[in-house]
């Protein structure tokens, strides 16, 4: 399939939409072309998707459910409408509008074995990666939410943002756009029990805090487990779940 990098340029051909679509679910099966489409390199980043008028003739179906695909990809944040030259694949992921990893996770009934399961899996690896790819700015980021933890505690003033803010500051420094979605889907799953951690044991996550970022300072993986495995096991201690 012939598709155009500037808004301009004619498209050639319509063979990776395939052929006509049966009626039902006609917005989803073109979303799942779409979505085809890229898996096989055949839509890249900052291409345009044919138009509207092309879609409905090639493929047999009304503009309607065109542009209902249309919106289901702009909500996810893959696609771009710009006024005047079409819709354009997104270079990098945009922020979506509507999360269905985070929706899916918060229909698993919140703080879960499973969730918790999954953060002592994930939470070492995005360290340990964030950890190889940390720059200078990523390490005073990190440096300034456990100083502002500090303070807040001092203040008697601590709350689950505190503590947010040092594990977002990790995440950012993996510079990996899907492990910081992930991530941050997590944080949002957890940040009301982390709420409940600020208020109990306060000092226990600052030392937790203060013992990952030395074993990341000094590149010692094997204290970076070390470190989140303790701050886990006090973690969960004050939590309370469902099985």
């Amino acid at each position: 399939m012939s598709l155009k990098r500037q808004p301009t340029l004619p498209l050639t051909s319509m063979e990776s939409f395939g052929s006509s679509i049966d009626r039902s679910s006609v917005a989803l099966q073109l979303l799942e072309r779409i979505k085809a489409a890229l898996i096989r390199g055949e839509l890249q980043p900052g291409d345009y998707l044919p138009s509207e008028t092309e879609l409905t003739q090639s493929l047999g179906i009304g503009k309607s459910s065109v542009r209902e695909a249309i919106k289901m990809l702009q909500a996810i944040g893959i696609v771009e409408v710009k006024r005047g030259q079409g819709t354009m694949i997104c270079r990098e992921p945009g922020a979506p509008l509507v999360d269905p990893m985070a929706f899916g996770m918060i229909l698993a009934r919140g703080m879960t074995r499973d969730v918790l399961e999954f953060r002592r899996m994930f939470e070492p690896a995005y360290t340990l990666q964030a950890m190889h790819n940390a720059r200078p700015e990523d390490h005073v980021r990190i440096g300034r939410s456990i100083e502002a933890m500090a303070t807040a505690i001092a203040n008697g003033e601590q709350t689950a943002r505190h503590d947010v803010a040092f594990h977002r500051a990790i995440l950012q420094a993996t510079h990996n756009p899907m492990t910081i979605r992930v991530g941050e889907t997590l944080i949002q799953l957890i940040e009301a029990a982390l709420e409940t951690s600020m208020q109990t044991l306060p000092e226990v996550a600052l030392k937790d805090h203060r013992a990952i970022y030395a074993a990341f300072q000094a590149g010692d993986e094997a204290a970076v487990k070390a470190a989140i495995e303790i701050s886990s096991e006090s973690w969960e201690t004050n939590l309370t779940y469902v099985d």
